[in-house]
């Protein structure tokens, strides 16, 4: 196996040599990862009744992508072993496939020039092969530690209602899958039933955020310590994150305060915040519910649903177009309406080139987004915001569902797993082509459109 100075892997297969892109090869693993887990969840020992192979590769496919879409009760449908091997297969495609990708995408054969350096910081947050190892060695260390505090956190909740084996056992379940961002809850109504507890209301969101603002910004936070010398990629994901977190969390409250389906039967002002809280956070990246999501308003609906297009931080376990690109697109509309030729944020500019990058990921994700809709309301009969709501969880490796998972046919089930895929994998593999765009040497005239 070697690379070529566009960076594609060449394998020697049969004496004769292929060439694969990166981001090819990443497809490539991250497929087998699904095959081999639906495989694994197909075997007897890891199942209580027999599945069929439809609803193995579903699993399978949710969990190496961290969406958390399920089609059979992951707490009853296997046993411990495929329990674990769901865990495995979560924390895998959480983490160690994702930090593969980074290295990948930093080892296309380059030339590391500046040019390159700027493509890699201010889009991937990578320029060598040190820092990529900081980084890695950063990402270890943050996910021994925060796996730790979750584990021993929700056993507090978990072993005196489970007893020690079961209740441990859950809170390592949980703490993989809410670290990784996934969704993937052991009991058929996810955390409902914890929906005021203080300590799950905490500990769970405290790992989904962690993980979810990304590792290339803890990375420079355990450098820099400060907020004056963090990179502006970081200064944008850490400010948008709170925005919309705040942003959210209201909204969430506002619009579901009185729903008999959600807020309204709660007794306290208190509970109604908790669950308000916990709720207004899941939206974006995680997958986890306390209230009722389908029993949501329509409004708030489209509200989550603008949340989990925008999804979590770069080089995360979290989805979507990512906080920098839905900042960047803002940045860009302000821009254009106070007639400036570069983006302005923290003291510091943006030139064009990132409005292209960000606009190229986000019309790929819409146009992926409507054709999946478009797709799958051919065969649907249910309701349509059930459908589109699906269809943009799927994407944006969510996992929340307005219960149209369990009624979809394999047709439905084979849409949905390709958008799980499309959304795990899809932004990596723009990214390389956004790394590695080649100068044109040819200009031409300049013209103009109207618009609008």
């Amino acid at each position: 196996m070697a690379q070529d100075r566009e960076g594609a892997v060449e394998e020697a297969i049969g004496g004769r040599t292929i060439k694969l892109p990166p981001p090819a090869l990443l497809a490539l693993l991250y497929a087998a990862f699904i095959a081999t887990g639906a495989l694994l969840l197909k075997l007897p020992a890891a199942t209580t009744a027999p599945i069929s192979w439809s609803d193995a590769l579903f699993t399978a496919t949710s969990a190496v992508t961290v969406t958390g879409l399920v089609v059979v009760d992951t707490g009853s449908a296997f046993t411990l072993f495929g329990q674990i091997v769901v865990a495995t297969l979560i924390q895998l495609g959480g983490l160690g496939l994702m930090t593969f990708a980074v290295l990948v995408l930093a080892s296309l054969g380059l030339p590391i020039g500046m040019q390159q350096r700027v493509y890699l910081r201010e889009d991937l947050n990578q320029t060598s092969v040190s820092e990529l190892l900081y980084l890695v060695f950063t990402i270890l260390k943050v996910v021994l530690v925060m796996e730790a505090i979750g584990i021993v956190a929700l056993a507090f909740v978990f072993v005196p209602e489970f007893g020690w084996g079961e209740g441990m056992w859950h809170a390592i379940f949980h703490t993989i899958s809410a670290f990784n961002n996934a969704g993937f809850a052991l009991f058929p109504d996810s955390l409902t039933r914890w929906a005021t507890d203080p300590v799950v209301n905490i500990t769970v969101p405290l790992l989904f955020i962690v993980s979810g603002v990304g590792f290339a910004v803890l990375s420079d936070l355990a450098r820099t310590r400060a907020w004056r010398p963090l990179m502006l990629h970081s200064k944008l994901t850490l400010a948008g994150t709170g925005v919309l977190i705040v942003l959210s969390v209201i909204g969430f409250a506002a619009l579901e305060w009185n729903n008999p389906g959600t807020l309204g039967p709660l007794a306290t002002a208190g509970d109604k915040l908790w669950v308000s809280w916990f709720q207004g956070v899941t939206t974006r990246t995680a997958g986890f519910n306390t209230a009722d999501t389908g029993a949501m308003y329509d409004a708030t609906t489209m509200m989550t649903m603008g949340l989990m297009v925008i999804g979590g931080g770069s080089t995360s376990t979290a989805g979507g177009i990512k906080v920098t690109t839905f900042v960047v697109l803002i940045l860009a509309t302000i821009a254009f309406f106070r007639r400036r030729e570069r983006m302005r944020a923290f003291g510091r500019s943006l030139g064009p080139e990132q409005a292209f990058k960000v606009m190229a990921l986000t019309t790929v994700a819409i146009f992926l987004i409507l054709t999946g809709i478009f797709v799958m309301s051919i065969s649907w009969e249910g309701e349509f915001i059930d459908l589109a709501f699906e269809v943009t969880s799927a994407f944006g490796t969510v996992g929340l569902s307005r219960g149209a998972t369990g009624e979809l046919d394999e047709f439905g089930r084979a849409v949905i797993m390709l958008l799980m895929f499309l959304g795990r994998v899809g932004p990596l593999t723009l990214g390389f082509f956004l790394a590695t765009q080649i100068p044109s040497r040819i200009r031409y005239p300049e013209s103009k459109i109207y618009i609008g």
